[in-house]
């Protein structure tokens, strides 16, 4: 029985090798193509990140001095250059695609049109700005943007974005701000019951801020 057990295991094992065999030989080139896909795929990945860290490198250098111009205030050549061959914003953005540099500088282009009075452009470049999960930056830009929509004339909008700015943050130094404006947009539009939600709650949650030691008296003005 141990003998015709052991055979009849063999004979199986041959048979499932048989058509293991004809499987492979019957799909070997589609087999192929797929492993070789693969390969490409991982391959292009690891080559896509080191070319990705090359242009990463040349971008923070191009950008530099379109920093240094919007530091100095000079929105105009910080969006476009100069005349001796620096990028500006825009042409970092268009030149280093999909690189975080390039991000960076759409928050930038955003700043300087919001500077330059050129409110949808502005509106724009902010809303094109990839946000990152952080407590700082990315809601100070939302707050930026809501900002940029009640210049605009888009007041309900822009306290919207303000609010969603000050829960983003969850921090004492952008939330209070991001309320206040919210509730003043509010009070323009005679909706005092939303402004003073908002300001009590500048004073319950963030008491510790220098905008809670004054909010009384605005919590009284619309009450």
């Amino acid at each position: 029985m141990a003998k015709n057990k052991n055979k009849n295991e063999a004979i199986g094992l041959d048979v499932q090798l048989t058509k293991s065999e004809a499987f492979i030989e019957k799909y070997w080139k589609t087999i192929v193509a797929v492993l070789l896909a693969v390969i490409v795929v991982v391959a292009g990945i690891f080559i896509y990140r080191k070319y990705m860290a090359g242009v990463e490198a040349d971008a923070q250098n191009a950008i530099a001095k379109s920093q240094q111009a919007f530091s100095a205030e000079q929105y105009e050549v910080a969006l476009n250059g100069d005349s001796t061959g620096a990028l500006g914003f825009l042409q970092v953005i268009d030149q280093f695609g999909g690189t975080k540099t390039a991000n960076l500088a759409r928050l930038y282009a955003a700043i300087c049109y919001a500077n330059l009075d050129q409110t949808d452009n502005a509106i724009e470049m902010f809303e094109k700005f990839d946000s990152q999960d952080d407590q700082m930056v990315s809601p100070a830009a939302t707050a930026a943007l809501g900002n940029c929509y009640v210049q605009k004339g888009e007041k309900e909008k822009g306290a919207e974005m303000l609010i969603k700015a000050a829960k983003e943050a969850d921090n004492d130094a952008i939330s209070p701000l991001a309320l206040f404006q919210a509730g003043e947009v509010y009070e323009s539009l005679g909706q005092k019951d939303k402004a003073l939600e908002l300001y009590q709650q500048i004073k319950d949650k963030y008491f510790r801020s220098a905008l809670a030691n004054d909010i009384d008296k605005y919590i009284e003005r619309v009450k």
